[in-house]
């Protein structure tokens, strides 16, 4: 029985027929109200001026009810003059606040973006409780001033007020930047010996902070000690996962947690969708979109924007736009996501024609030229590119930043104008970048430029001598043009540098199992079938008018050693690995980290017209679909 009863039943236990209030007769008049009563009733109207107006008239008479109701209508409206209005009127009449209300005061200079006067209300306070520090260390977090969060957060311990757990769930998402996690760990360490770290909302705000430091494996430590799980850190975890690209794990995750019946919401789905996406996990995806309607869930413009998004990346464009056009309300990133994914698919016309139409219902944002750009240098489409460069300048009055002058050099480079790329990176508002370096010495070595192409490595070595990327490059550029003296001494400067190439690697997701190939690779256990089968492609698609390109081999080895090295390609292994175990009629699906080299664009395209298979090749840079021989690229990439 709660205490409250066990009083009122004590009493009635003591009363004496004496003391027993007497039925009250029909004209006994009811106590009178206090003379504030009336703004309440006003406020819960929203008549918030006539309940100031009120307030003036009553003068010293307005207590605590009165000045609560108003304080709540003036929070819950962000009405910032009217607060002040009450806050004045306190003072004019000599009311001393109760610590409740100097604290609602705080809140609605906080919820009104006034900082400055909630932290001199917090000054002034002749006494402070846990809300109104809590509620000044929100307010600096939600508003990015992380220093001062964390600031006051120490000050309130000198004070010897004890943190609660929706203190250390806030002040805990100031824990991001360079020292973030040196911080969080020391909120962490109060958090256990006071027994909140236990706490859902401390919990999701720990893991949370853990997964954005990309402390990955802290945070997950953190969500498994939690002896209550809800929706929010569920998706804390998966978006973890999914944001450092460790989407097999995130998958993984909401695999055991939908096992144990975790209830999700539309971030949750949003945040796994991003998952799939990166691993070009179809058939995962159309599980979950399954799942999405089966949860009968609201359609969420995000939630629309994450199946587009996934549907696209996972090189399904049909289904993605189906989704676009059944949409009854798109966004801005809607229509964003739609020109993504024809652009990294290579389909150009499709990007300008979609980009045309969107002008006629909303107005572009950067992203939007962002994706028209590079939709245009994915699609061969220079002088459209350039031209959609000028509307953006011109036109829509916009000032381009680093990106879209990326795209320009880009879309340049691919076209072979290098020079002219090398020009508008001279004089552009902008140092450049690595990328756009990067960007430029590829387009040296797709055109043979071999003297650009030394000079933007040598830039490229100087600025990050670390990265393999710049090496290898610079040595295709060099084994291309038959320089093998140089292609050894760029070798030998990586082995002094101790710089290593990333591996090439490929995969393919057959019957809900992702297998992943590396070059000449020899573990995979069917590596004895899969050899097989590589020959047995290999004869059919020469018959076929299939020549390797041996250019593509880096060594200064005889043609033999290059054709057999050829065939130990990544791509190569997944895809006859995907035709030993697919249906005839069903797409074949490769993904690789790297960018595909001319050779094994070559081959898939051979295969699909001999063995007449779909295939769809991912890699670094974009899309590839492949059908009866024909690449949606074109050849152009």
């Amino acid at each position: 029985m709660h205490g409250r009863s066990r009083v009122f039943l004590l009493r009635r236990i003591h009363f004496k027929d004496s003391d027993r209030p007497r039925q009250l007769s029909c004209q006994t008049s009811p106590p009178p109200l206090p003379p504030d009563s009336n703004l309440k009733p006003l406020c819960l109207q929203g008549r918030l001026h006539e309940a100031l107006s009120g307030m003036a008239t009553l003068g010293t008479e307005v207590r605590f009810h009165g000045y609560d109701a108003l304080l709540t209508a003036c929070i819950d409206r962000r009405a910032f003059l009217e607060g002040q209005l009450v806050h004045a009127h306190m003072i004019k009449s000599q009311y001393l606040p109760s610590v409740y209300l100097a604290t609602r005061l705080l809140i609605m200079y906080v919820k009104c973006d006034s900082l400055n006067d909630a932290r001199h209300m917090l000054e002034a306070m002749p006494e402070r409780n846990v809300v109104s520090w809590t509620a000044m260390i929100s307010g600096y977090s939600q508003k990015g001033h992380r220093a001062e969060a964390l600031e006051l957060f120490v000050k309130m311990m000198e004070a010897g007020q004890l943190p609660d757990e929706y203190t250390f769930a806030t002040v805990l998402t100031s824990c991001t930047g360079p020292f973030g996690p040196k911080h969080g760990r020391q909120i962490h360490s109060l958090a256990l010996k006071t027994n909140f770290d236990s706490h859902m909302f401390v919990g999701s705000s720990l893991l949370d902070m853990y997964a954005k430091a990309s402390e990955i494996d802290d945070a997950r430590r953190v969500f498994d000690m939690l002896p209550d799980r809800d929706v929010v850190s569920c998706t804390a975890i998966i978006s973890g996962y999914a944001q450092l690209g460790l989407d097999a794990e995130a998958l993984e995750v909401f695999k055991l947690l939908h096992k144990e019946g975790m209830e999700c919401n539309y971030v949750t789905f949003s945040c796994l969708l991003n998952a799939l996406s990166g691993l070009a996990a179809l058939d995962y995806g159309r599980q979950v979109h399954g799942l999405v309607i089966r949860c009968e869930l609201p359609f969420y413009v995000v939630l629309q924007n994450s199946l587009i998004d996934m549907y696209s990346k996972c090189g399904s464009l049909i289904y993605s736009r189906k989704i676009f056009d059944n949409m009854l309300e798109r966004s801005v990133i809607s229509w964003n996501a739609m020109l993504a994914g024809y652009g990294k698919h290579g389909l150009g016309s499709e990007v300008v024609r979609l980009f045309k139409s969107m002008v006629q219902e909303v107005r572009p944002d950067g992203v939007s030229f962002l994706a028209v750009l590079s939709g245009c240098s994915h699609g061969g489409l220079v002088d459209e590119g350039l031209d959609f460069f000028d509307f953006m300048v011109n036109g829509q009055r916009m000032k381009p930043d680093i990106g879209h002058y990326g795209c320009v050099i880009d879309l340049l480079g691919r076209a072979g104008r290098i020079e002219k790329a090398l020009d508008l990176m001279k004089c552009m508002p902008f140092e450049p970048t690595t990328a756009m370096w990067g960007s430029l010495l590829g387009a040296c070595r797709v055109h043979a430029n071999v003297s650009i192409g030394e000079f933007v490595a040598q830039k490229l070595l100087d600025i990050e001598p670390e990265n393999s990327g710049n090496f290898v490059i610079l040595s295709n550029i060099y084994a291309a043009a038959g320089r093998w003296q140089d292609v050894a001494r760029v070798r030998e400067l990586m082995k002094e540098r101790t710089v290593t190439k990333e591996p090439g690697r490929s995969w393919i997701n057959l019957d809900k199992t992702m297998h992943t190939f590396y070059s000449s690779d020899r573990s995979h256990p069917q590596r004895e079938q899969i050899n097989a089968k590589i020959m047995e492609v290999y004869e059919r698609i020469k018959e076929a008018g299939y020549v390797p390109d041996l250019s593509c081999v880096l060594h200064d080895v005889d043609d033999e050693q290059k054709e057999s090295m050829l065939l130990g390609h990544s791509e190569k292994l997944a895809i006859a690995f995907g035709l030993m175990g697919s249906t005839p009629c069903k797409l074949i699906r490769i993904t690789k980290n790297l960018r595909i080299c001319v050779d094994c664009h070559n081959f898939a395209k051979y295969v699909s017209k001999v063995y007449a298979r779909y295939i769809s090749l991912r890699d670094s840079n974009r899309f590839h679909l492949i059908v009866r021989g024909t690449c949606t690229c074109r050849d152009y990439w």
